[in-house]
């Protein structure tokens, strides 16, 4: 086992419930890799069935604009989970994935998930509510935008 993946997917996200030793068992599923500025790891309209843990550099969902340059819908940096929604449920990506700047992601599959149901349940199922704990957090802050922006639009309770 790779010390520095051990490392890295105990600083993770994914760990909050996991142990030393479940946590040697997903460092053994995982891959790491490098990626060049611009680099795209999985492009629009593809599946992927892999879940990207952002280590340091930065991530883009990204869309070709018209001109040809790249249109960056959101970035994600160290720490934030990447693909996990399309890692889940097999949907093709709504956009690219794309480095910008060197970035180190580590990846896990979902048949390597889905092979620790058998022989490690509870590894997966903490895996599991880790995702979701990550997303409900994504779909709280977009809530929270999304009524601020509404009372912005029709100026009750406005902060601005």
């Amino acid at each position: 086992m790779n010390p520095r993946l051990k490392e890295l997917v105990a600083k993770s996200i994914l760990a909050k419930e996991l142990s030393e030793g479940d946590v040697e068992v997903v460092a053994d599923l995982v891959r790491l890799h490098l990626l060049d500025d611009g680099q795209v790891i999985t492009p629009e309209g593809e599946p992927d069935s892999h879940m990207h843990v952002v280590v340091n550099g930065a991530l883009a969902v990204s869309r070709p604009a018209a001109d040809g340059t790249w249109e960056n819908l959101h970035v994600m940096t160290a720490g934030d989970l990447v693909g996990e929604l399309s890692f889940l449920d097999g949907t093709p990506r709504y956009a690219a994935l794309r480095a910008l700047g060197k970035t180190e992601i580590f990846s896990l599959d979902r048949a390597d998930l889905e092979s620790l149901v058998e022989k490690h349940p509870w590894i997966a199922y903490r895996i599991m509510r880790a995702i979701v704990r990550f997303t409900h957090g994504l779909q709280r802050r977009l809530s929270m935008q999304s009524a601020e922006l509404m009372h912005y639009l029709y100026k009750s309770q406005a902060k601005y």
